[in-house]
């Protein structure tokens, strides 16, 4: 099946096309977008605003997909799509989607991290875990190693204060929401964050580890089982997709790093919000500026 190389309409991906000579048309808006849906600003999480009106452009000079093209897109900070004819957002079904940096703008557990003031040293870890350097169990259990003795108390002062939605992450729920779509939060981080996030934004259920607490109430530096790596994650996406009974081209799955690489390969419409470069082969969605509300243009 032949691909098309769709892009937002933005000054990053205008003066790509012209600096690369590459022919292109202007695709006729889509009806309904634009004030269809709302979203609320990533800094104030209770003010509301229309989402923006956006147009697509098509590439029309013949350009098979390549690693290369790819990186070179990401490298230009455009947002793009390698449209297939068998997308139809309004026929999705499930949603599946990674939650730290793609739901939302931080990696919960550096913010915990810093709280015990190990962000830096999380951090490196986090980042060799996404970029797929460390497995990410061996990865995981450092990690939550060094957070032994915080009070869990804390977890939920960072959800408050530091815990900010990705542009368009309300907007994409709330839409797929309204047309009957189950939406499965599953993330490698923690309960603790899952389950406010899931609640608020309306998901159906959510998925991820469970850290341990003593009887004082404080991090005892452990995780319980099972824990949520990119087999879990996949396991989940394929136990909803059995029980709604629907095919991959009716799934939607969202991540951004190399853990999220097995539920992405099960899906249809597979989107990368920033995501690591060692993603980009498994996307067909990928968004660099333009949040998650990417597949409101792109999948129409």
């Amino acid at each position: 099946m032949s691909l098309r190389l769709h892009l937002l309409e933005t000054p990053a991906a205008t003066a790509w096309l012209t600096a690369r000579g590459i022919a292109y048309r202007r695709l006729p808006s889509t009806p309904g977008l634009g004030g269809a849906v709302r979203d609320d600003a990533a800094t104030t999480p209770t003010a509301t605003a229309p989402l923006p009106a956006a147009h697509v452009l098509e590439v029309t000079t013949p350009l098979p997909r390549t690693h290369a093209l790819d990186h070179e897109l990401a490298a230009a900070r455009c947002d793009w799509g390698w449209w297939s004819p068998s997308w139809n957002f309004a026929a999705l079904r499930l949603f599946v989607t990674d939650m730290d940096s793609t739901l939302i703008t931080v990696e919960c557990i550096d913010e915990i991290a810093e709280a015990v003031g190990k962000k830096a040293e999380v951090a490196r870890i986090t980042e060799a875990a996404m970029e797929g350097k460390l497995d990410f169990r061996a990865a995981l259990t450092a990690r939550v190693a060094l957070l032994k003795g915080l009070p869990a108390t804390e977890l939920d002062a960072i959800v408050r204060t530091v815990v900010q939605y990705t542009p368009g992450a309300r907007a994409l729920v709330a839409a797929l929401k309204a047309q009957g779509t189950f939406c499965l939060l599953v993330s490698g981080g923690f309960t603790h964050f899952t389950a406010p996030i899931a609640a608020e934004l309306g998901f159906d259920a959510h998925v991820a580890n469970r850290l341990e607490i003593d009887a004082q109430g404080r991090l005892t530096g452990r995780v319980l089982a099972p824990i949520i790596d990119a087999a879990a994650k996949r396991d989940a996406l394929l136990a909803a997709r059995a029980q709604l009974g629907c095919d991959r081209n009716a799934i939607l799955a969202a991540g951004d790093g190399a853990n999220d690489r097995l539920m992405l390969q099960e899906a249809g419409l597979r989107l990368g919000y920033r995501p690591k470069a060692v993603l980009l082969p498994e996307l067909n969605l990928v968004s660099m500026t333009a949040g998650l509300a990417l597949p409101l243009w792109l999948c129409r």
